[in-house]
């Protein structure tokens, strides 16, 4: 896709993200605040990234001496881990008074608290956009105003994810990058049985048909693996609701008010019941988390997943399979002629609020380090010809941090572009791509009740689904909706 048209792309769902914040503030996993941190007085940005290195401060003589605990990919991500190796090495030349460590604990709200109770929480930690709103009203995201408005290069962050941590005006975390979830399809799998792709225009009514097509429960087959456990079923089953017109919650006059147990809500389960028992596509051990999804999709005992593009990506390429195998698709439209609507997401670096003025300074300098550096762009070439030394692939991210239409994004995609080992995304498949975000408030209880009515379909035959969509409305409103008081 012309970068033109992927910037008004992008312009088009900031747009539907500011108005989602101006029903009140918060944050969702992928979600939305309010800009109150745009109208502070700012650096331009206009300043090329090799001046804005040269100026930017280094630790001299008196400098306070810390030690960060950073944010660092699990060991199976070894491609991930070299990247950031490689950065700790250029961190620590440049910044002599700060040491670092790494730590491999990766984000889970059911362990948050008792990081933070026990003090235990690195120095800055990686999560996603629905986390906004709790983490900050529990105490456990630093505000970092200060340091966000003095930073030169904020102007040039992307506002439709940076936008998702920026509550009642305050900024209380850092972008990384962004997605819109998308259907990954094995094409090898489909070539295999001479099942034809569908156009990226495609529909409901061709996943089912695809997934029919592909799945072979007695070879362990499946032609679909949604995600069955845990908050990501709720996750996973919400692009159909969008994608039907549906939305999780409505917020007027002050109140939250379910909203998913609409027509569309049930037009959305009855397709995931048709999945399960009209086509028999699923998988016969459905109950799969994400990575157990995804990794069946990588070891090729699923024809599609559905998820942010890169993470599926790496795995299915670690595993074996070559670009050309696996192809990225928008969400499918409920009908012809309707909109590839998907969940809205990212993820973002949170920086303690326990550490000390000194190592949150040193937090954010290390997350922003590479941002719109010169030195990550050869960094970047580097890995990428190492990559390809050793016969790997690399997968960029499918959404940055960056503006789309700057000037730092052509160079990252010019390099890119040089490099036949690198993952390159449709640009068809990008036109159509159609972000939501979701809900301002109790996403991830919403997800969590979600997932056990999606629990229900998958088990069980012929369930009402109209009747489980009232009653999990009922129990969100009266658990959690009818306790917020919107400002």
């Amino acid at each position: 896709m012309h970068r033109k048209k992927w910037s008004a792309m992008l312009l088009s769902l900031a747009v539907i993200a500011s108005a989602a914040t101006a029903c009140g503030g918060g944050g969702k996993d992928n979600a939305s605040g309010s800009e109150g941190a745009s109208a502070s007085p700012s650096a331009s940005g206009s300043a090329s990234p090799s001046a804005a290195e040269s100026a930017s401060p280094s630790a001299d003589a008196t400098a306070e001496k810390v030690t960060i605990k950073i944010y660092y990919p699990t060991a199976d991500k070894t491609e991930l881990r070299a990247l950031e190796d490689d950065k700790i090495k250029r961190f620590e030349a440049k910044y002599p008074n700060v040491t670092v460590v790494p730590d491999d604990w990766q984000y889970n709200v059911n362990e948050i608290g008792i990081k933070m109770a026990a003090n235990e929480a690195p120095t800055f930690f990686n999560t996603f956009a629905t986390e906004a709103k709790m983490l900050v009203e529990k105490g456990w995201a630093a505000d970092i105003t200060d340091l966000w408005n003095s930073y030169a290069y904020k102007d040039q962050i992307n506002p439709l994810f940076q936008n998702q941590f920026i509550v009642d005006g305050k900024v209380y975390g850092v972008t990384q990058k962004g997605y819109v979830n998308t259907t990954l399809i094995n094409k090898k799998l489909l070539d295999s049985k001479n099942i034809p792709l569908p156009s990226y225009d495609w529909t409901w009514d061709d996943m089912l048909n695809i997934a029919k097509a592909a799945a072979d429960p007695k070879q362990g087959i499946a032609g679909i693996a949604p995600m069955g456990k845990g908050n990501e079923a709720g996750w996973n089953w919400t692009n159909f609701l969008f994608e039907a017109g549906g939305e999780i919650q409505t917020v007027a006059d002050g109140k939250v008010t379910a909203a998913f147990n609409s027509d569309a809500g049930v037009k959305a389960l009855d397709f995931y019941k048709k999945l399960r028992w009209e086509a028999n596509a699923i998988p016969q051990d459905w109950a799969l988390d994400w990575g157990a999804a995804t990794g069946a999709f990588a070891q090729g005992r699923a024809a599609m997943v559905m998820a942010g593009a890169e993470g599926p990506l790496q795995q299915a390429l670690q595993a074996g399979l070559k670009p050309e195998d696996v192809l990225v698709y928008p969400m499918p439209a409920a009908e012809k002629g309707g909109k590839h609507t998907g969940v809205l997401g990212g993820d973002y670096l949170v920086i303690n609020p326990n550490a000390s003025k000194a190592e949150q300074k040193a937090a954010f300098d290390y997350i922003t380090f590479d941002y719109f550096s010169d030195s990550y762009l050869q960094s970047l070439e580097k890995n990428i010809q190492d990559f390809k030394t050793k016969g790997q692939y690399y997968v960029p991210p499918h959404m940055d941090y960056y503006k789309p239409d700057s000037e730092y994004g052509k160079k990252v995609q010019d390099i890119l572009a040089k490099y036949d080992n690198v993952y390159k995304y449709s640009e068809e498949s990008n036109a159509l791509l159609d972000g939501k975000p979701e809900a301002q408030f109790n996403t991830q209880d919403y997800y969590g009740t979600m997932t056990n009515v999606i629990q229900e379909v998958f088990s069980k035959k012929d369930t009402d689904s109209k009747k489980q969509l009232d009653n999990a409305a009922k129990l969100m409103q009266e658990k959690y909706y009818n306790n917020i008081k919107v400002q």
